[in-house]
């Protein structure tokens, strides 16, 4: 029987970014762990997007595209527990071993987690449009 870790594993695939002797261990977690997870996860978190901006009286959807843009990185940074909810959705597909990494300097992945979420939503604005 597979370990949860393995099926983990399988599920995200490949290292997705450069890695070299020169890569600090937050950049190599950023490509080993990260990436690979937002890249799975990406469909689910722009579903998740969508339905906070409809529980939020849809004001995202009346927005031009620049303030579209403000609107997905103020979201993210100042709703406490939205931001907890989709750093809940990329925890989840830790490794044990990624986890106890992660742990350890957690404040500052979670910078780089929420920074790529951010792009990665605010790249799909068209995605989120036809949503609406």
């Amino acid at each position: 029987m597979e370990t949860r870790d393995n099926t983990v594993l399988e599920m995200r695939g490949e290292t997705l970014g450069t890695i070299s002797n020169q890569s600090s261990s937050e950049e190599i977690f950023q490509n080993r762990t990260l990436r690979p997870i937002l890249k799975l996860q990406n469909d689910l978190f722009v579903q998740v997007f969508i339905n906070y901006a409809i529980k939020q009286k849809r004001v995202f959807f009346s927005l031009t595209p620049e303030k579209k843009m403000v609107y997905v990185e103020n979201v993210i940074q100042r709703d406490i527990k939205f931001r907890n909810s989709l750093k809940g959705m990329v925890i989840a597909f830790f490794t044990l071993e990624e986890y106890a990494e992660y742990i350890q300097n957690s404040s500052n992945l979670n910078k780089r987690m929420m920074n790529m979420l951010i792009e990665r939503l605010k790249s799909q604005l068209q995605l989120i449009e036809a949503n609406d």
